[in-house]
């Protein structure tokens, strides 16, 4: 093999955020800079000689140049086999599949999720270790280790693979097998769901859904399994052809962004069921005609009604949410008598959580919910619990989640975001908060009274480490909530996300304005973080 030894110096802004190392396309266009970042993530792993490497992306600009890379890099850094998908793609649940399925050592995942893609948009890496998550702080942490101090990287000098068509290849001394991962990943959901309730409810004739595939790496598992394994009628799934620029669309499955969806959910002819799924297929977004489902409300009606569904009839071992997600979930675990973990935001913190058999079901308010089948969140795997629902309760989705209001009472709950405001004063703000927790104790605000606030720290009940900082949390005697925190999704400035909680037992109250139950909460908000002065907006970019 013609292996070279690049001499490379190293860049001091590669330290991996919760989600893997998201840049510019242009930075990552720099010479040397993808190459460091692998090579990093190489010299920090042991024991990978000879072991299987899954690589796959979401398809976005960059995507197949970097795998060519990754490739001739994993060839001479000493892989024995890469799993590739087919023409380099791999939503992020399906990636994780494969891992778990192949018994992989880990695998490399190109993704910037959610955020927007092209020459001049997002571009991401992360490594999912061979549980199928994503790396945990002590890999991300001695990945940013070796880059501060690479010299050189390996590569092999050959030619470009094609990745598209089925088999096996040689690169150097490795094997390069190309997979269809749609094919595997609609296996595993058949193992889950009961496929011939889904059917029939399509064939009842009956029933109607729109799912939008926002150009992003969903299109192709969702055609296979809504279209042709479940007999959903053709263009069911729309924009489901993925593109490196996902269209010049922004594919963030939300209110906002996913507005083709939302019109048509809000018509008077519109389907009884809607949903949308990211850029590398890990969120999800739910609707019933002319009613939008929170992603904490859907984790709560997952949790209360698995029992219904074939891979979930044994019962759960436990659920888990993130710090800031509503509490919702809470009062069902609760009432199932099993244990609800707080965690961090960030979707490794589950992974402990999971392969201990703690829980079985997991979720993020940032439209993020996922089971024991793998270690990612799981965008079309949430659609699929939902169709199953609907077809086993015979009710539309509005209904099934009032009655669940009606039981559990109603978590009125929104996210704030402030997107790409400037780092240092957004810094300045969290700061300021931190250093006023006294002044805060008991204070009261209207007939609202302070009960606690602090910064999130989490202690793992698995291997005991300790995760600090994690949000600066507001919490009332009543249980109403505001959080506080900066997001490290972006790759521009900060996004400052407040997030809002009140408790409503009462059904007579369960119609109100999200945003109007929660007006006291969002002027405390500001009164307490001056966000207007801080960031100089009078709004929020984003409100969910």
């Amino acid at each position: 093999m013609n292996i070279l030894t690049i001499s490379t110096t190293p860049f001091d802004d590669q330290k991996p955020g919760t989600s893997g190392l998201r840049k510019k396309v242009t930075v990552f266009r720099q010479p040397h800079y993808l190459e460091n970042f692998v090579q990093a993530l190489f010299n920090s792993l042991d024991g990978y000689e000879g072991a299987t490497l899954v690589v796959g992306g979401d398809g976005r600009y960059y995507n197949r140049t970097a795998i060519q890379t990754i490739l001739k890099m994993a060839a001479a850094n000493g892989f024995g086999r890469v799993l590739l998908g087919r023409d380099g793609l791999l939503s992020t649940p399906a990636a994780s599949a494969l891992i778990r399925q192949h018994q992989a050592f880990g695998g490399i995942i190109l993704s910037a999720s959610h955020n927007p893609a092209g020459p001049d948009g997002d571009f991401g890496i992360k490594f999912n270790t061979g549980n199928g998550g994503p790396a945990p702080e002590n890999v991300t942490e001695a990945i940013y280790a070796h880059s501060r101090e690479i010299r050189d990287y390996r590569l092999l000098k050959a030619p470009d693979l094609g990745l598209g068509g089925a088999g096996e290849t040689q690169l150097g001394a490795m094997a390069v097998e190309i997979v269809d991962s749609v094919v595997a990943y609609a296996e595993l959901m058949e193992q889950l769901f009961d496929f011939d309730a889904i059917k029939a409810l399509f064939k009842s004739g009956l029933f109607s859904m729109c799912f939008d595939a926002m150009h992003a790496i969903t299109g192709p598992y969702a055609r296979e399994i809504l279209e042709h394994r479940l007999g959903a009628p053709v263009r069911t799934v729309i924009n489901a052809e993925p593109l490196e620029d996902f269209g010049g669309g922004h594919p963030d499955p939300n209110l906002v962004h996913a507005h083709e969806l939302v019109s048509l959910m809000e018509d008077r002819n519109a389907p009884d069921f809607g949903a949308a799924s990211d850029g590398d297929g890990d969120r999800n977004m739910i609707l019933g005609r002319r009613f939008f489902v929170t992603p904490s409300d859907s984790l709560a009606v997952m949790a209360a009604n698995a029992h219904l569904l074939p891979g979930y009839r044994l019962g759960l071992a436990g659920v888990a949410r993130s710090m800031p997600t509503s509490m919702a979930v809470d009062r069902v675990a609760e009432a199932l008598g099993i244990e609800c973990y707080e965690t961090p935001t960030g979707w490794k913190f589950f992974g402990n959580l999971l392969d201990a058999g703690k829980i079985t079901l997991c979720g993020e308010e940032s439209f993020g919910t996922g089971s024991d089948h793998v270690r990612e969140k799981d965008g079309l795997w949430a659609v699929l619990f939902w169709l199953n629902l609907l077809a086993v309760r015979k009710q539309p989705v509005e209904r099934i989640v009032r009655e669940h209001w009606v039981r559990y009472g109603r978590n009125y709950y929104s996210r704030h975001d402030y997107e790409g405001v400037d780092a240092a004063p957004a810094q300045e703000l969290m700061e300021r908060l931190r250093g006023g927790f006294d002044a805060l104790q008991g204070r009261q605000f209207g007939s609202l009274q302070v009960k606690f606030c602090d910064d999130f720290s989490y202690t793992d009940p698995v291997d005991g480490s300790v995760s600090s900082r994690q949000g600066i949390r507001i919490v009332f005697q009543d249980g109403s909530r505001i959080v506080f925190r900066l997001s490290g999704t972006g790759t521009v400035g900060a996004t400052l996300r407040v997030y809002l909680e009140c408790y409503e037992p009462d059904r007579r109250r369960h119609d109100l304005d999200t945003q109007e139950a929660l007006a006291t909460l969002i002027g405390i908000a500001e009164d307490v973080a001056q966000i207007r002065k801080h960031t100089g907006r009078s709004a929020p970019s984003v409100i969910t």
